[in-house]
């Protein structure tokens, strides 16, 4: 998908919600968990009712993962599922993925080859040849860890070097030499308030994938206001908020207001 498409679904849906699959068993209703498939009966029935609202899913690999096998045929079910009946949604692989090189290459290969995903979250701290494989596929993205939502993001990415620059800025600053904004987009949370800015200043026109708004706190009003640009250049992710807000058999329904609540109040924006 290019950056055009995910820009004519913006503006056609007045939208840059990207709804989280984090498919938590525990979580979903009760009368599901008998499925064979209970991952898949679930996010089918939140996909259905949200995708009106929303240009993006994003599924969490963990919540996948769990399960094994079973698990991680679900997630490629849901995968399917999407492209088949939703293929203009931009479709994320939250998996975090980065190791050296050649163990990169496979899992591009796996994510973009195998899955046939739009975009994979990528850790950056192995450096540019734990990244570069990623970005070896047309129309596939990378959207890199720079300064995340989670109280640690304190530890590492808030520090500074000798000359003052924390290290979210090198991570911005470095990376933007090894893609475009036509294949990288950074992950930043949305907890991190006026900090938008300063990401703004190093990747003005680079698409940010925003968790943390919902559950975890974080304001769209503040996020819009320091985050941005003309094209818009945001996913904002939301995922508890909305695939949680009911555990009944009309959840799927209470997922479409609350995605629904979410999409108004970023047509304001936009």
């Amino acid at each position: 998908m290019t950056k055009n498409d995910i820009i004519n679904q913006i503006k056609e849906k007045k939208s840059f919600l990207c709804v989280g699959l984090d498919t938590d068993i525990s979580k979903i209703p009760e009368f599901l968990r008998d499925e064979k498939k209970p991952l898949l009966a679930f996010n089918k029935a939140i996909i259905d009712a949200t995708a009106d609202y929303c240009v993006a899913y994003k599924p969490n690999l963990a919540f996948y993962e769990d399960h094994g096998t079973q698990g991680l045929n679900e997630f490629i079910e849901t995968v399917d599922y999407l492209y088949d009946n939703y293929p203009s949604h931009f479709v994320i692989a939250d998996a975090k993925r980065g190791d050296i090189g050649n163990t990169s290459s496979m899992y591009a290969q796996a994510f973009f080859e195998n899955y046939d995903v739009d975009a994979i979250t990528v850790a950056p701290y192995m450096g540019e040849d734990s990244v570069k494989p990623f970005l070896a596929f047309d129309e596939k993205w990378v959207i890199l860890l720079a300064l995340t939502s989670n109280k640690g993001s304190l530890d590492f990415q808030m520090t500074c070097d000798e000359n003052g620059e924390r290290l979210f800025e090198k991570v911005l600053r470095v990376s933007k030499q090894w893609g475009t904004d036509e294949n990288m987009m950074y992950v930043v949370g949305a907890t991190q308030g006026k900090l938008f800015e300063d990401v703004r200043r190093i990747v003005p026109e680079h698409f940010l994938l925003v968790p943390g708004v919902g559950a975890q706190g974080g304001s769209l009003e503040e996020v819009c206001r320091y985050g941005m640009n003309s094209d818009c250049g945001l996913l904002v992710n939301s995922s508890r908020a909305i695939i949680y807000a009911d555990k009944t058999d009309r959840f799927a329904e209470y997922a479409a207001q609350a995605a629904a609540e979410v999409q108004n109040e970023m047509a304001k924006y936009l």
